[in-house]
């Protein structure tokens, strides 16, 4: 392939989405549950918004945890809610348990009404993007996004922004999952990281809390690349904080071309996607295609990227779906 600065925003063709998770009764019944509402007692359809959302903690939480309907945020929080895949990441995160499911899920409410992760402006954390230590392109042989991350491009002083980067790119990546993907790749290139490059302990201590907390079952795959020697001791000190789940999803030094088609892999790791970054033609795109507003929110229409198909046209080439991508464009109504 000839080099480009196009972006992958869909997987190769003919990929089939995996894992598909099936659940038997007693899961369904559990899924059922944190879904519904008795709303016998509340006559006034238009009380099902405000109510719905006291499931999710039982009853006795109600109010307590609920947005007033005239919060800024209270549209965003329902969306986030409402996705289909939310409440049986939180199940499986918590081996479906139903009151551990309430309590990680109230946490991230928490944590996402603070740090506000799909309403971050682009340019607040386009300087994090300069070099690009960070970049979202291309999909693995299941159809998970694929995160490039490689800390020996690192621009920027330890701070806050940088995780919001992160999260940033994080939320950017749900966007572009295909129909029934839920999770995403990490791929760490650690060619040319140094000491003073490399994150510290105490920032990837953030990553993880923010992984494992607040974006439960996202993290498909997490491989690494290219580790020297020197920095073996850095994924020493932040293995006490790895939960097995995470641990499990670890990979060094894996072979690339079981896990990612060779015209989704980026050329730096033998794949044939010979990518050119280009910070502005980047950024951009990524904007575009997500179809994020100056503010953070969503534009309602946006243009499609040159050679892609127009948003709300998102089925992967290829394949027979054909169902729009969830998460693109206003918030959706809340069905209950």
């Amino acid at each position: 392939m000839t080099k480009t600065t196009q972006l992958l925003v869909h997987p190769a063709p003919g990929t089939i989405v995996k894992p598909v998770y099936v659940y038997d009764e007693g899961q369904k019944e559990k899924l059922q549950a944190l879904r519904e509402v008795s709303l016998c007692c509340f006559p006034d359809s238009n009380m099902k918004s405000s109510l719905a959302l006291t499931l999710y903690f039982s009853l006795k939480y109600a109010y307590s945890l609920h947005l007033p309907d005239d919060d800024a945020y209270a549209p965003w929080e329902r969306r986030w809610l409402d996705r289909p895949d939310t409440i049986a990441r939180y199940l499986r995160a918590s081996k479906w348990k139903l009151e551990e499911a309430r309590k990680r899920i109230k946490g991230t409410i928490e944590w996402r009404r603070e740090f506000k992760p799909d309403l971050i402006p682009p340019d607040d954390v386009k300087i994090e993007a300069t070099t690009g230590k960070i970049i979202l392109t291309g999909f693995d042989v299941d159809g998970r996004p694929i995160i490039y991350m490689r800390p020996g491009r690192e621009n920027t002083a330890t701070s806050p922004r940088q995780l919001r980067h992160l999260v940033y790119i994080l939320e950017r990546a749900k966007d572009l999952m295909p129909p029934g993907q839920e999770s995403l790749m990490i791929l760490v290139d650690y060619k040319s990281t140094t000491l003073r490059t490399n994150p510290s302990i105490s920032v990837a201590r953030k990553v993880l809390t923010i992984l494992q907390h607040h974006y439960v079952e996202t993290l498909g795959r997490a491989l690494v690349v290219n580790l020297p020697t020197i920095l073996s001791f850095f994924y020493k000190g932040i293995a006490p904080f790895l939960d097995p789940v995470t641990r499990d999803k670890m990979r060094f030094n894996p072979d690339l071309f079981e896990l990612v088609p060779r015209e989704q892999l980026d050329a730096d790791f033998g794949g044939d996607y010979e990518f050119e970054f280009d910070h502005e033609a980047y950024w951009n795109q990524l904007i575009e295609t997500c179809g994020i507003a100056p503010d953070g929110t969503r534009v309602t229409k946006a243009q499609p990227v040159q050679g892609m198909p127009p948003r709300g046209s998102t089925s992967i080439p290829g394949s027979k779906d054909h169902s729009p991508r969830y998460g693109m464009g206003a918030p959706p109504p809340i069905n209950l």
